[in-house]
């Protein structure tokens, strides 16, 4: 018997606040435990459809459906969402003033679960993580994202990833604007949460680096709003060497 799937998108098409149309006719299926890439050039739609998966409002369905673990949430809120175990890393993190970095994730995680966390069990956890991504321990006090580099806000995004250890993890361009070494480091957090068996990732990107060092079971290819290829780990390596330009020309 075929393992269920855990997030299902069914003839997605999908406009800017109901007026400009950005996806048509999105298909994708991502089981437990996958790792999918979703590529293309610039303007394709990539963190669209990232933001529509995570139900940001500015984002409207107008056809189509999602599923997350057979139910259809399509209709359903962002925080409901991150509840039932969904997760997006921001392609440009915001900045928080007010609260730390800590008390952030120690309360995502509240609202969660709904259970209680235990402090002293919630700070080994914590460090144990900080440690995989090579971050001094006195981010956890400081006000989220506020002040940090590019890399420190990335690194951030995963260690809420790692903390917060969700059924699917949407990352939007995490690798964006960061040198090789802190890529490496990103990528050794991501590595860390792919040991989780069923939990599963979507990659979004249009650069390979971040790829390098991870295994990947799907990958799909965006232009223009429209799905127009998918293959195995072995089509990353055939974009890093050709680039997009066939897939575009095939989409015209």
């Amino acid at each position: 018997m075929a393992e269920q799937s855990l997030l299902q998108v069914k003839d997605l098409s999908v406009a800017i606040d109901n007026e400009l149309p950005i996806l048509h006719k999105i298909n994708l299926d991502i089981k437990p435990g996958e790792t999918h890439v979703l590529m293309g050039p610039n303007g394709a739609g990539k963190s669209t459809l990232g933001y529509t998966l995570m139900g940001n409002p500015h984002y409207c369905v107008t056809e189509g459906k999602i599923l997350f673990e057979g139910q259809d949430i399509t209709e359903l809120s962002a925080d409901k969402r991150a509840k039932a175990g969904m997760f997006l890393s921001f392609q440009n993190p915001y900045e928080v003033p007010g609260i730390s970095l800590s008390s952030f994730i120690r309360n995502a995680s509240h609202a969660q679960t709904g259970e209680p966390i235990k402090l002293l069990a919630y700070k080994k956890a914590l460090k144990s993580s900080m440690e995989v991504l090579s971050m001094d321990e006195e981010y956890a006090d400081r006000d989220l994202n506020v002040g940090f580099s590019g890399g420190e806000k990335k690194k951030s995004e995963i260690l809420q990833l790692l903390m917060l250890n969700p059924k699917l993890a949407i990352l939007d361009e995490t690798d964006s604007g960061l040198d090789v070494d802190a890529v490496r480091t990103v990528s050794k957090g991501i590595m860390e949460y792919q040991k989780k068996k069923d939990g599963a990732l979507l990659i979004i990107t249009h650069s390979t680096k971040i790829l390098e060092s991870l295994h990947v079971d799907y990958t799909h290819v965006l232009v223009k709003g429209k799905l127009i290829h998918t293959g195995d780990a072995s089509l990353v390596e055939e974009i890093n060497k050709n680039g997009f330009e066939r897939f575009v020309s095939d989409a015209e």
